[in-house]
C-alpha cells in the first residue's frame, strides 16, 4: 500500500473507500504525496493515511474514532500537527563527506569536517557530529581521512574541444629538440597512413638549443605524402610542411594577409613553413572537419582529464559547432563537467537571439559571453607592445584582425555590450591591454552604467600606470599563472629585464584591489589547476632556474590562489550564486587532494594529486 503513495493525487480511484479526493491533503507541505483510505467495525471508524513529505519523511497516520459518520475532518486535522513537527526532520543525505579538512571558501567559516548533499546541491557543511545527523539508509559515505576538500576548481579560460583533439594527436609538446620533434611527426604519419592529415602539437621551440624556429624541410622528408599542420603550443603560429603549402597556393608572390605572418626564408624569401596568426587562416579552412564520431571521442576524453584534475567547470572558448555537442550532451546527461561557453565575437547577433529565444541555460551548460582578440602571444612576437621586442627589433607585434582596421572591435563590444552580453579579448602585450582599457571605459561612459564584468584573457604584460585601472574600470584580469613560469625561461630575452617588472602582476593587481582570477588556456598549457596554483605562488620557472620565484614580488599565497580558481572565477562568470564555495544551497561540486597545500612547502604543491572529484553530488573521478 505504501507505492499508492507515489501515484498522481488527484488521479481518482475506483475504491469506494479511497479518501484522497475528500482529504485532498489539508495541512501539508506543497510537494506532498499521500493515500488515504477508511474503515469500520461495528463500533469504531478508523481512518488511515499513508503519507510522504517533500523532506522525503515518510509516515503512516490512523485514527480511530467511536462516532463513525460525523468525523470526516479527523485526518486533515491530526496529520496537519503531525506534519508540521516532521517537515522540521532535514531529509536524510545522498552523499556525505566527513572526517577531513574543508577549506569552504565563506569567511565567517573557512573551515569545516564534514558536508552533506542531496539532489546535487549541498545542504549542510559543519562537523562531524552535525552532519551525522544528515546520514539516512541509502546515504553514500566518503571518510576523507583527514585530506583537504576545496570547492570544485573552475578554470576561468579553456579551448576544451582542442584538448580533447590533442589528448588524441601527435604530442610535440614536451619534444626537447628539432630531431624528436621530426622523429614523432615521421611515427604519426607511419600509423596513419598516406593522405592522412597530421595536426596538433603544441610544440615549443624554445626549449630547443638556441631556440630556433622549425622550417619545413625539417619533416618533408618523412611526410611526402600527408599534410602536416602543426602548431605551436601559444595557438598563435604553427608549420606547415610543403604539402600543405602547395595545397594552400602559398609561395614567395603570397601577400601577408592582415594581422598575419607568412615567415619566409631572409635569403630567397620562400616560405618557411611558419605562419603566425591571421596567415594560419589560409590553411584552416583546407582540413577536413571532423567527423561527430571523431568529436565525441575527443569530447570524451576531454571530460575524463578535467575529472581527472579536479576541474568541476569551465569557461570555454566555444565555437557553435562545439556548443551544438555541449547541448548534446546536456540533453542526454553525460556531462562531468559543467561548462560556460563563450562564442566568438564577430557572431555576436547569434549569441544575443539564442538567449532572447532560450535563456541563456542552466547549471551544466550556459551561455557566458564573448571572446574577441586584440593581439597574439609573446612566444610568436606578435603580442602587441609599444616598444619593439628585443629579440626582433623589426616588430612590435600584431594587431589582431578581429581589430582591423583599428576601432572596430569596439563597435562590436559596444553593439554587443547594449545587448547585454559579457565581453572578454584576449591582450597579452602592454599596448594591447592598454588600448583594451580605453576601449572598455569609452564603452562604459557611452553604454551607461550597469553589471557588465568585463574581461581582459591573460592581461599579461602592463604599464604600471594601467593596473590600478582594473579594479576603478571593474574589469576583471582573467589570467592563467602557468604560463608565468612557462614564459619566465625565456622572456627576458624578448623584452628585456625592466619591461618584465609589471609581467604576470598577480600581486600587484591583487594589492591595486581587482578580482584576479585564474584558469590554464588548456591545450596551450596543462588543465591542472594544481599547477596553476604552484606557479602562483611559487613562481619557480620551469627550467629551475628561479628556485625562489621569477619576479618573486608578484607571488601570491595559497588563499589568494584558491580563491581565484573558485569564488573569483564564479564571479567572473557570473555564477557566484551557484558555485565557488562549499555552503548550503549551492552545487555539490568538490575535490579532495592528496596533500594539504595550505600547510605543506609550495615547491610541492606540484607534486600534489587529486584524490576525487564530485560534481553534483556524483563522484566522477576516485584514485
Amino acid at each position: 500500500m505504501m507505492n499508492l503513495m507515489y501515484r498522481d493525487p488527484f488521479t481518482k480511484s475506483t475504491d469506494p473507500d479511497d479518501q484522497a479526493t475528500a482529504f485532498s491533503g489539508k495541512g501539508l507541505p506543497a510537494g506532498s504525496q499521500y493515500y488515504s483510505k477508511s474503515g469500520w467495525t461495528s463500533t469504531t471508524r478508523h481512518d488511515a493515511a499513508y503519507i510522504r513529505l517533500p523532506n522525503g519523511v515518510g509516515y503512516i497516520l490512523v485514527v480511530f474514532t467511536v462516532d463513525n459518520s460525523k468525523q470526516t475532518d479527523i485526518i486533515p486535522f491530526v496529520s496537519r500537527l503531525v506534519a508540521e513537527g516532521l517537515s522540521k526532520i532535514p531529509p536524510p543525505a545522498d552523499l556525505v563527506l566527513f572526517n577531513g579538512r574543508l577549506w569552504t571558501e565563506v569567511r565567517i567559516q573557512p573551515w569545516a569536517e564534514a558536508l552533506a548533499s542531496r539532489k546535487g546541491r549541498i545542504t549542510a557543511v559543519g562537523s562531524n557530529e552535525e552532519i551525522k545527523k544528515l546520514v539516512g539508509p541509502q546515504t553514500r559515505l566518503i571518510d576523507l581521512q583527514g585530506r583537504l576538500a576545496l570547492p570544485g576548481m573552475i578554470d576561468d579560460h579553456t579551448h576544451f574541444m582542442s584538448g580533447g583533439f590533442q589528448l588524441l594527436s601527435v604530442n610535440l609538446r614536451d619534444a626537447q629538440t628539432p630531431n624528436e620533434f621530426a622523429r614523432r611527426i615521421k611515427q604519426k604519419a607511419e600509423s596513419l597512413g598516406a593522405k592522412r592529415w597530421i595536426t596538433g602539437g603544441d610544440w615549443d621551440h624554445e626549449l630547443w638549443p638556441r631556440a630556433a624556429l622549425p622550417t619545413k624541410e625539417l619533416i618533408d622528408l618523412f611526410t611526402p605524402d600527408n599534410p602536416v599542420f602543426v602548431g605551436r603550443l601559444d595557438a598563435h603560429m604553427a608549420l606547415a610542411n610543403s604539402v600543405v603549402l602547395q595545397m594552400a597556393k602559398i609561395t614567395r608572390e603570397t601577400k601577408d594577409p592582415p594581422g598575419g605572418t607568412i615567415v619566409r626564408d631572409p635569403e630567397t624569401g620562400a616560405p618557411t613553413g611558419l605562419l603566425k596568426d591571421a596567415a594560419m587562416g589560409l590553411v584552416w579552412p583546407l582540413i577536413p572537419p571532423p567527423t561527430e564520431a571523431e568529436k565525441e571521442e575527443a569530447f570524451t576524453a576531454a571530460l575524463a582529464e578535467a575529472a581527472r584534475v579536479g576541474v568541476t567547470s569551465i569557461q570555454d572558448i566555444t565555437p557553435w559547432s562545439d556548443f551544438d555537442l555541449y547541448q548534446r550532451y546536456r540533453n542526454t546527461e553525460k556531462l562531468t563537467v559543467r561548462i560556460n561557453a563563450r562564442t566568438p565575437m564577430s557572431q555576436w547577433e547569434r549569441q544575443a537571439d539564442h538567449v532572447k529565444r532560450h535563456g541563456v541555460g542552466d547549471e551544466w551548460l550556459r551561455l557566458g559571453g564573448l571572446k574577441a582578440f586584440m593581439d597574439g602571444s609573446l612566444g610568436s612576437t606578435t603580442a602587441l607592445f609599444f616598444e619593439p621586442y628585443n629579440d626582433a627589433s623589426q616588430t612590435t607585434g600584431l594587431m589582431a584582425d578581429d581589430n582591423i582596421p583599428e576601432g572596430k572591435l569596439k563597435r562590436n563590444i559596444q553593439d554587443a555590450d547594449k545587448a547585454g552580453l559579457q565581453c572578454s579579448i584576449h591582450a597579452i602585450g602592454d599596448k594591447a591591454n592598454h588600448l583594451l582599457l580605453d576601449y572598455y571605459e569609452e564603452v562604459e561612459t557611452e553604454n551607461g552604467p550597469r553589471d557588465r564584468r568585463f574581461r581582459i584573457e591573460h592581461a599579461q604584460h602592463l604599464l604600471p600606470s594601467d593596473i590600478p585601472r582594473f579594479a576603478r574600470l571593474g574589469v576583471l584580469p582573467s589570467m592563467q599563472p602557468y604560463h608565468a613560469i612557462d614564459d619566465g625561461r625565456w622572456a627576458e630575452r624578448r623584452l628585456g629585464r625592466s619591461r618584465l617588472n609589471t609581467s604576470y602582476a598577480f600581486r600587484s593587481l591583487l594589492d591595486a584591489g581587482a578580482s584576479l582570477t585564474f584558469g590554464s588556456d588548456w591545450n596551450v598549457a596543462p588543465l591542472s589547476p594544481l599547477q596553476g596554483i604552484f606557479a602562483a605562488v611559487a613562481r619557480e620557472t620551469l627550467d629551475g632556474k628561479n628556485p625562489h620565484g621569477w619576479i618573486p614580488e608578484e607571488r601570491i599565497t595559497v588563499p589568494d590562489a584558491v580563491h581565484a580558481y573558485t569564488m573569483a572565477a564564479a564571479f567572473a562568470g557570473f555564477e557566484e550564486r551557484e558555485k565557488g564555495s562549499l555552503e548550503p544551497g549551492k552545487l555539490a561540486d568538490v575535490v579532495v587532494l592528496s596533500q594539504d597545500i595550505f600547510r605543506i612547502n609550495p615547491r610541492d604543491i606540484s607534486k600534489t594529486e587529486v584524490r576525487s572529484t564530485i560534481v553534483g553530488g556524483k563522484v566522477v573521478y576516485s584514485k
